[in-house]
């Protein structure tokens, strides 16, 4: 029997991997349901879905690699990071899922609050946390709505040489903000943003770009600091938001 594998485990879910097989554990079947919707309508590479028996869904193994992880430099080629952006291109410019996405006012009122939160706890220096909230406000606009995966991180994103094969983890995905995909994508590796735009093509905003980053980074902090995960990690999440502090 094949070993099992850990993919990742909080007190929310977990993703356990079986030889070729992801069995994915929720207690939430919501999650479960916008997947396997939002699967059958993007327009890109997903994985099979194999069966699903509440509270698991079972999903096939995508071919390749990961694109990268957050932390540590992508070992992908510019023309693979391009074929991604013509593939996030092509999702965006499909008609968007028909459930409800995420509301811009309850985006700004939860940025105010793990702000706050911040900064009462002194989890960082109070001028990191003021300078990037300054840069979210760019995010903070009204947006047509398009078709967006809703949590593309690149450890979501599969590559087989400079060849897109799947796009995983859609239980995000939702009626949204284009550039908050393409920041989630380059979150970390901002020295990619250039390939990826290249594949995108025209109308990418680079400074809502990095506002989503200082946004996506203060909102994540205590989450990810409550479930077991180091967001002071070399390159993570606190990384990005020191670096904003060196923009003009």
């Amino acid at each position: 029997m094949d070993a099992v594998e850990v993919v990742v485990a909080h007190s929310q879910r977990a993703t356990l991997r079986v030889g070729d097989v992801f069995l994915k554990v929720d207690g939430d079947p919501a999650h479960a349901d916008v997947e396997i919707r939002a699967m059958a309508m993007a327009p890109v590479p997903t994985p099979e879905i194999l069966w699903r028996e509440p509270p698991v869904l079972a999903i096939a193994a995508a071919r390749g690699t990961a694109l990268g992880v957050l932390g540590e430099p992508s070992p992908a080629s510019p023309r693979a990071w391009a074929a991604v952006g013509a593939a996030v291109r092509q999702l965006h410019e499909t008609p968007a899922p028909p459930w409800p996405g995420p509301r811009l006012d309850d985006i700004a009122a939860e940025l105010d609050g793990e702000c706050a939160w911040l900064l009462a706890d002194a989890v960082l220096p109070a001028e990191v946390v003021r300078r990037n909230r300054e840069i979210a406000q760019a995010a903070l606009r009204p947006w047509t709505p398009v078709f967006i995966h809703g949590d593309l991180q690149i450890t979501h994103v599969f590559i087989d040489g400079d060849e897109v094969t799947g796009i995983i983890d859609w239980s995000e995905a939702a009626p949204g903000d284009a550039m908050f995909d393409l920041a989630t994508l380059t979150l970390g590796h901002e020295e990619h943003v250039d390939d990826l735009l290249a594949g995108y093509g025209p109308g990418a905003d680079r400074d809502v770009i990095r506002a989503w980053w200082s946004l996506r980074s203060l909102i994540a902090s205590r989450w990810l600091i409550e479930h077991g995960f180091d967001p002071d990690a070399p390159g993570c999440e606190f990384d990005v938001l020191r670096s904003r502090m060196l923009d003009p």
